[in-house]
């Protein structure tokens, strides 16, 4: 038996402390993020042709959806992710808005199965919480974890988590399976995370 890291309870405790902060900002205010966001555009070179992975926001998540919008009026090929089973990577899938959708694990929208299945050079990361490391707490279930690994050993990626200021917290207790993002979007700033160490 494989004993648990010592460090799952404190991301627990971590998440729970900053989903409250996350659910407790105004509807208004989350909706103010995201046109923030969308209308500050992404901190790497979006040409036509380049893929960009988003998702569809769940709950009080930061809605990337206008940000989508605008890459795509940039000429970029979006997808989004479809869950393939617990402990696998997810399925990146090309999307475009007026796409059909099916309803994916815990009711999330996902591209139709016979949508076809990309490898992103931008990947935009859902995610409760993060630090000035570029490590991130996710929902739990590292799918996004193991998704960009798989992606970094097939092609160089950018990896963007979008979130609100409110989701910062001092330091992640991060494992060693943990990918660092490049950047994190908040509608206050950009931050840019050193590729190196």
């Amino acid at each position: 038996m494989v004993a648990e890291s010592p460090n799952i309870a404190q991301k627990s405790d971590l998440r729970a402390a900053t989903l409250a902060k996350r659910d407790a900002m105004p509807a208004q205010e989350r909706q103010a993020a995201a046109e923030t966001l969308a209308a500050r555009g992404l901190p790497a070179a979006v040409t036509a042709g380049v893929i960009v992975s988003g998702f569809m926001p769940m709950k009080t998540e930061i809605n990337p959806l206008p940000l989508l919008r605008k890459l795509a009026d940039q000429g970029a090929q979006l997808a989004l992710p479809c869950i393939d089973g617990r402990g696998k990577p997810l399925i990146m899938r090309a999307y475009r808005f007026g796409d059909a959708f099916k309803s994916g694990q815990w009711g999330i929208r996902e591209p139709m199965p016979e949508a076809p299945e990309v490898k992103p050079d931008i990947l935009l990361v859902p995610l409760v919480c993060f630090d000035r490391a570029g490590q991130r707490i996710g929902y739990g279930a590292g799918y996004y974890d193991r998704t960009i690994a798989k992606l970094r050993a097939f092609k160089s990626i950018t990896t963007i988590g979008i979130a609100f200021a409110v989701q910062e917290i001092p330091q992640v207790p991060a494992s060693e399976h943990d990918q660092r993002l490049d950047f994190v979007l908040t509608e206050k700033e950009t931050i840019v995370f050193s590729k190196a160490g």
